[in-house]
């Protein structure tokens, strides 16, 4: 392990990082090992806190959670994807790259909350500050206040880092403010933040640090998926737990011995599904090969559902899927690997040309007579293959208010506006899709967000510009496909996923069949 002066979450005991050790056998003397007498009260050890002890570079665990909130801040970045690449590249151990993701996942996810402390704090407004130093006092305050870090550490090492990567200037700026943070526990800073606030939406988004908008959001998704209002707490807290990875083994392709070799356990969902015990997936062979994927039980139950409809037909020989909007590729996988299965072929259709070699990268596992790459636009698929589809997912992009807890970032980039300004493309993507499907065929209308704008709006909508339409039961097909059952009910027929129910990211869904 680095030299890291730190407790993570599993981790009972650490080092001090440097301070208050002995020297020269006398805990009690004043003069250090030239002799010199330095003016500190009879009750001060010899510490760290000397210009000549302070730490000078950058524990590389640190470094790399800086790294990533520099590259969401200024390249705007997704934290997901830059982070293991900043691990390989310092070579962390598997704990340091452990302490790294929290640190990391943390800071940014606490933002708001950490802002608000850090405004209490500082001499001036915080747009004021060098965002290079305002990204290490969040990294500075998730340790103090968030985990089982000792304090002097935190400091040290944080003050080491500024001092390496922005200045010594700086330095002295952090830490004079990390002081003033560690004045009060994380509690007794929310008790002062909201000592007179009364709004319930305030409150909310200031102890579960998210933006007010997406409180009254999620408060009002549940409300429309037939869920009481009171399991916003349970529902903000869900969005800022760590995830557990998951796992699917492709049918017929993969399987999860080696997962299970190495600490993974069973999925409690659905079939062929794990939970990962950590470390670097890329080691697993069977993660290179691509015949077992990390993919969230939601986005697994959805593409199982769509390609286990009932269609009335006594067999899926010869069928042919769609997956409208497939980039980066993880849900066409494992639809190509169920086609594959079953007889039928898929038809993975991606605007971006970049995007379509993820799909491609993705789908390579599974032999290449059943599945086909499509580069072009999915709303104009429709009206160039009408009818020619018997089963369609379109997952359509959307704001991603279902998956915030994977993407720890995002909930400080997204306004409302985002909804609003996709609400047309969505619609359309619906609409292509149910052009392509044949009669008697299915649509799956997929997203990862439980907005009511997004997920409910868009499928009335399209639904009643038509009379060719009915809906099928959502929850009941994503029951079929489980090991438990009782999983999706939603509005109507719709169903809907929640994090903390299901333990999965909010993956909504509705099952339109094209009548006969």
């Amino acid at each position: 392990m680095s030299e890291s002066g730190r407790r993570g979450p599993n981790n009972s005991g650490s080092r001090d990082g440097g301070g208050h050790a002995n020297r020269g056998g006398r805990s009690d003397s004043k003069r250090n090992a030239q002799g010199r007498e330095r003016n500190r009260g009879p009750q001060r050890g010899y510490s760290n806190n000397a210009p000549s002890q302070r730490t000078r570079r950058a524990d590389p665990a640190r470094l790399v959670a800086y790294e990533v909130l520099r590259a969401v801040a200024s390249e705007d970045a997704y934290a997901n994807l830059v982070l293991p690449a900043r691990i390989r590249e310092h070579r962390l151990d598997r704990r340091d790259a452990g302490f790294a993701t929290e640190l990391s996942y943390g800071a940014l996810r606490g933002q708001g909350t950490y802002d608000a402390i850090l405004a209490r704090c500082v001499d001036r407004p915080l747009e004021q500050l060098d965002p290079a130093i305002l990204d290490a006092l969040r990294i500075g305050a998730h340790q103090l206040l968030s985990m089982r870090v000792p304090a002097h550490a935190a400091l040290d090492q944080t003050v080491g880092l500024a001092r390496a990567v922005i200045g010594a200037g700086p330095s002295a700026l952090i830490n004079a403010v990390l002081r003033k943070v560690t004045a009060h526990t994380m509690v007794e800073w929310l008790d002062i933040l909201l000592e007179q606030e009364t709004d319930e939406t305030r409150i909310a988004a200031l102890r579960h640090a998210h933006p007010e908008w997406i409180v009254r959001a999620l408060r009002q998704s549940l409300v429309n998926h037939g869920r009481s209002k009171t399991e916003i707490d349970a529902l903000l807290e869900a969005d800022n737990a760590a995830p557990v990875v998951n796992l699917v083994a492709l049918p017929g392709l993969g399987n999860l011995d080696e997962a299970f070799e190495n600490g993974a356990t069973a999925g409690e969902l659905v079939e062929d599904s794990a939970l990962s015990a950590g470390g670097d997936l890329g080691r697993l062979e069977s993660v290179r090969k691509g015949t077992t994927r990390v993919q969230d039980v939601g986005s697994q139950l959805v593409a199982r559902a769509v390609a286990s409809v009932d269609l009335g037909a006594p067999a899926r020989d010869g069928e042919r899927w769609l997956d409208l909007c497939a980039g980066p590729g993880g849900k066409a996988a494992l639809l190509a690997a169920l086609a594959h299965r079953d007889g039928a072929t898929l038809v993975a259709n991606e605007p971006a040309p970049h995007r379509a070699k993820l799909v491609q990268q993705a789908l390579s596992a599974v032999p290449g007579e059943s599945w086909t790459v499509r580069t072009g636009d999915g709303r104009e698929l429709g009206g160039e293959q009408p009818e020619s589809f018997d089963r369609v997912l379109v997952d359509v992009p959307c704001s991603g208010l279902g998956a915030l807890r994977r993407r720890p970032e995002s909930r400080w980039r997204r306004a409302p506006k985002d909804i609003a300004d996709l609400g047309p493309l969505q619609r359309e993507l619906l609409t292509s899709a149910i052009d392509a499907v044949k009669p008697g065929g299915v649509v799956a209308y997929v997203t990862c967000s439980p907005h009511p704008a997004e997920t409910t709006a868009v499928v009335g909508d399209v639904m009643g510009k038509r009379d060719d339409l009915e809906m099928l039961d959502a929850g009941q097909a994503l029951d079929a496909v489980s090991l438990t059952g009782g999983l999706g009910a939603g509005h109507e027929l719709t169903a809907q996923l929640w994090p903390h129910v299901h333990h999965t990211d909010a993956m909504f869904m509705a099952l339109i069949r094209k009548k006969s």
